[in-house]
């Protein structure tokens, strides 16, 4: 697993960054990109293609969703969680 930050430029009239926490994983054959604080995810058949697909998800999110008040994911840590289920 690899939480990286990116970087997303929203082109309108006025150009807008923003970083946000993301994580990549394999799945199978595949490759996992998920924005933490919007829920947002992509997949590709390898790590660049995942975190591209992710890009081009979350500039979809951002054309019709406010960039003000994002939810803020901060100090993220990788835990194990034991389940008990019958």
């Amino acid at each position: 697993m690899l939480i990286f930050r990116c970087k997303f430029l929203k082109t309108n009239k006025l150009i807008h960054e923003l970083t946000v926490t993301s994580i990549v994983w394999q799945e199978g054959d595949y490759y996992v990109a998920q924005c933490l604080p919007l829920d947002v995810s992509s997949f590709g058949e390898t790590r660049e293609e995942a975190i591209q697909n992710l890009d081009e998800a979350l500039s979809l999110y951002f054309e019709d969703a406010p960039t003000e008040n994002l939810p803020s994911v901060k100090n993220s840590e990788l835990v194990e969680v034991h389940v008990r289920y019958a």
